[in-house]
């Protein structure tokens, strides 16, 4: 059990926010939670010991420091802004933590806003998956000031086996930009050579037998061949329109700072075109299927 004097609120209970929250309650921090609706997340979660609360607001009324785990800056800026959101409890000295994939310029925008009232803001997106958050084993990357990082570290402990503190707010969230175009260009690199594997005769499972375990394989790689592979679906939840939102956030980071991205325009058009075809909770493992497909080919894999 810790003996912090932080009490938690976590807004965001979706696959990655519940098994953060889970770890959290469950090594004793006093957790209030919100959601819009009931799930079997807060009834999980509550049955823990978390106590569901009517609004964000109310959820800062009882919290130190809030955690929010949403899809992006529009759902952040609205828990904040709203009229029963964050900014109508929050109290002074108080901390919020953006865990969610965001636009480092809103991010910007919202720290200022909340300067004004004397609460900090930190970006700590995430890296892994679920399954890595229900363990407590989830890498982020944290953009806060030294004294602020210092205070909520033992938060991030809870659920998190991989911590790098990086600079000032803003500083993770850019991050985490820069990093998913790293694994989502893998993804696209890996749908098209998979698609041109296929359609000279080499199939998915050979192609494996050669990058696995070579120079060219990583964690990244492994997770996301297991729908080409065996056709599971659960191993790597993330979807094709959240990827296609982060690279679109890229997209304006790089207009922001005038640099030339073209390499990332081409991931963010694979991505597009793959939520066009696939439907908008399509999982980014499916993305050879959909690219073999532009071209007539079937990936082989069963």
């Amino acid at each position: 059990m810790t003996t912090t004097t932080e009490t938690v609120g976590f807004i965001g209970l979706g696959l990655m926010g519940h098994g953060m929250a889970k770890n959290l309650v469950d090594k004793g921090y006093d957790l209030s939670i919100f959601a819009r609706k009931t799930s079997e997340a807060t009834a999980d979660l509550q049955q823990r010991g978390a106590v569901l609360r009517d609004s964000a607001a109310e959820v800062a009324q009882h919290a130190s420091v809030v955690f929010l785990c949403v899809t992006g800056s529009k759902d952040v800026e609205a828990i904040v802004r709203g009229s029963q959101g964050l900014k109508a409890g929050l109290q002074p000295g108080s901390v919020v933590v953006d865990c969610s994939t965001s636009d480092p310029v809103s991010t910007q925008a919202l720290e200022a806003e909340l300067q004004e009232i004397g609460v900090h803001l930190v970006d700590a997106p995430l890296s892994r998956t679920p399954k890595e958050a229900w363990a407590g084993t989830l890498d982020t990357m944290v953009g806060a000031a030294p004294e602020v990082f210092a205070r909520i570290e033992p938060l991030l402990q809870t659920f998190a086996g991989r911590i790098v503190h990086l600079g000032a707010t803003g500083t993770g969230h850019r991050m985490k930009l820069i990093n998913n175009f790293v694994s989502l260009g893998y993804a696209a690199l890996y749908a098209e050579a998979l698609t041109l594997s296929q359609a000279v005769g080499i199939t998915p499972a050979m192609f494996d037998s050669v990058i696995r375990g070579g120079r060219m394989d990583n964690l990244f790689y492994q997770t996301f061949m297991e729908y080409t592979l065996r056709g599971n679906k659960e191993a790597h939840k993330f979807t094709l329109t959240n990827a296609f939102k982060d690279l679109r956030y890229l997209e304006s980071m790089a207009d922001d700072a005038g640099v030339a991205n073209p390499l990332g325009n081409a991931v963010k058009n694979s991505f597009g075109s793959g939520v066009q075809q696939g439907g908008p909770d399509t999982m980014v493992p499916m993305l050879p299927e959909l690219v073999a497909g532009l071209s007539g080919v079937t990936l082989n894999w069963k």
